[in-house]
């Protein structure tokens, strides 16, 4: 009997551990399915909402923003500030300040989700897991778990909401050590828009008042 119980408990432990890889695989598989669905696209258009929390701290607070996307290059509007990247240099437009800051300093280098890497993110640096799938006015989201694997990182683990149907990115939740929560849900999402040429070029004559402040 004792040998049978052993057999069982080894049984299950391996069911369980093809049962992880399985959904695991089903995770990546769908992550894989997304990247390859925004990289067909021209250009993102999209509108989405910005929360963070933190109950310890009491800490609500809540902002809108857009965001148009074409390859590495991004105008961002949010918080009452603008930031184009051109794919070279940055500028950060702040009016109420009439101050605009530009910075030749790359994109990459930390764990922040840029806007540039706001679709694509999870690609490297995350172990990732299914999970639950919920249903949104109609739309079943589905969320996969990414856990940061460096220790470092001040995130304790990201929920990914991806829409089953369209495969396209619809929230991202993150959850930090401190208990700090932030949210950023996907509200319209538009693709290959028709956009002028000079969409992320900065034009200096439109700020002819303000404090240029460049970083190298």
């Amino acid at each position: 009997m004792h040998n049978m119980n052993r057999l069982l408990s080894i049984a299950f432990i391996l069911f369980m551990g093809f049962s992880t890889q399985a959904q695991d695989k089903k995770a990546k598989d769908l992550l894989d399915q997304v990247t390859a669905k925004i990289k067909s696209y021209q250009n993102i258009t999209l509108d989405f909402k910005y929360t963070l929390n933190n109950a310890k701290e009491n800490i609500n607070k809540e902002s809108k923003g857009n965001l148009i996307l074409a390859g590495n290059q991004y105008v961002l509007n949010f918080m009452g500030v603008t930031k184009i990247f051109d794919g070279k240099k940055s500028y950060t437009i702040i009016p109420e300040d009439e101050e605009v800051t530009i910075s030749s300093l790359t994109e990459n280098g930390d764990n922040a989700i840029t806007p540039s890497k706001m679709l694509t993110f999870y690609t490297s640096g995350y172990k990732y897991t299914w999970d639950i799938l919920q249903d949104v006015k109609g739309r079943k989201i589905q969320y996969i778990k990414l856990v940061p694997s460096s220790a470092k990182d001040k995130r304790k683990e990201i929920l990914l909401g991806v829409d089953s149907q369209t495969k396209n990115i619809y929230t991202v939740i993150e959850v930090g050590k401190n208990g700090t929560k932030t949210t950023l849900t996907v509200n319209s999402f538009k693709t290959n828009q028709p956009l002028s040429k000079n969409q992320f070029t900065f034009v200096a004559a439109k700020y002819p008042n303000y404090y240029i402040n460049k970083i190298d």
